[in-house]
């Protein structure tokens, strides 16, 4: 299971006195067992996943954030953060991958109006779990549709 390979790189971590990987694993370890506390069960690979993209966008927008801040520490900090939770997630799409995927889903649902973005979101979405940003998704879906 990917928690037991977390917990286990969390361990390797430590015995190598690697702080910054170490501080990283426990963060994502609280955040994945929060999850578990609130829906009262041990989350499978897919959830595990799902806590991970999401602490990673957490790291991007605060990476973001601090570029705009001006402050450098904690940009080479965070990114630090986002290279560790990067190597549990699965390889981003590139955009022609991307692209190719919403207009198959497009050609998929027979959808040719903005206002069928929701169904062209729901058949695609599965497919990319983990691998895109819903927010690039949703413009390109959007471009695509003329919206």
């Amino acid at each position: 299971m990917l928690r037991d390979s977390i917990a286990n790189d969390m361990r390797d971590a430590m015995k190598a006195r690697d702080s910054a990987r170490v501080a990283t694993l426990r963060l994502l370890m609280a955040a994945i067992t929060n999850v578990e506390k609130e829906k009262i069960h041990q989350l499978d690979d897919d959830e595990v996943l799902e806590v991970i993209a999401r602490e990673a966008k957490r790291r991007r927008e605060s990476i973001e954030a601090f570029d705009k801040g001006g402050r450098p520490d904690l940009v080479e900090k965070e990114t630090a953060e986002l290279r560790v939770l990067e190597t549990y997630l699965p390889e981003r799409l590139s955009d022609e991958e991307l692209a190719t995927l919403v207009d198959q889903a497009i050609a998929e649902t027979g959808a040719s109006q903005p206002k069928q973005m929701g169904e062209v979101m729901k058949a695609l979405m599965p497919k990319l779990r983990g691998r895109a940003d819903g927010a690039q998704v949703s413009a390109l879906v959007r471009s695509r549709l003329g919206a």
